[in-house]
């Protein structure tokens, strides 16, 4: 983990100021015992360091996933899913909202293979993917061919419901991230577990070389606050 610098009241002040008032405020609230900024910005930057060391993690749990929803996609609709008509009339079509059937027909545009256009959707198309919608048609014959570590004693679709709200969580966090929002008021390791079971359900090997490969647990344990 890198040292937080502690910057003297004349530095701190100039931080705040180009960081914004409201931005900054939210960390002193959260710091009430320290009248400076000291402990403010501590948490602002460890925030910051946190933040870019849940990439990692994030980025392989995402294509983990999203690989193993269109293996099934794939075996129900074959490999040119994007281009499937049953699979686009499978899809979900609401006028408010997110509409996943417009974001496959507008992210497969100009595209000429399956792996472009699964590299361009929207993580929450694949989150809509393992909704109840999908339960008879996908996951009641592919879920425990592309998620083979799943847990045995429950049915496919709890499992398909425990990866969707996983999913949820995880993108959430994702968002905060990408967002530059704070992210010190969630339980970490929580978050940090749910990626590392989905990663696991997939693959055991790759969750394992994900911890070799990270450096979120250790920012995790050592809040400043």
């Amino acid at each position: 983990m890198k040292s937080i610098a502690e910057p003297d009241n004349d530095a701190a002040q100039a931080i705040k100021a180009t960081l914004s008032t409201p931005r900054i405020e939210t960390y002193e609230a959260a710091t009430p015992g320290d009248p400076t900024l000291s402990s403010a910005l501590a948490l602002y930057a460890w925030n910051a360091q946190v933040s870019a060391a849940l990439l990692a993690p994030l980025h392989i749990c995402e294509v983990s996933i999203r690989n193993a929803i269109s293996e099934a996609i794939a075996a129900a609709h074959g490999p040119q899913w994007p281009w499937s008509a049953g699979f686009v009339r499978s899809l979900p079509n609401p006028v408010v909202g997110y509409n996943a059937r417009s974001d496959l027909l507008s992210t497969r545009m100009n595209k000429t293979t399956t792996g472009q256009v699964i590299a361009d959707l929207k993580f929450v198309f694949w989150q809509t993917m393992v909704t109840s919608r999908f339960d008879a048609r996908l996951w009641a014959y592919h879920l425990r061919k592309v998620l083979p570590h799943a847990d045995d004693n429950k049915t496919t679709a709890q499992i398909r419901a425990m990866v969707y709200a996983e999913l949820e969580q995880i993108r959430k966090l994702r968002n905060r991230i990408a967002h530059h929002e704070p992210i010190f008021q969630r339980n970490l390791a929580a978050d940090f577990q749910k990626i590392h079971d989905l990663i696991a359900v997939r693959c055991p090997i790759t969750a394992t070389w994900m911890l070799q490969n990270q450096g979120a647990q250790a920012l995790i344990s050592n809040k400043p606050v």
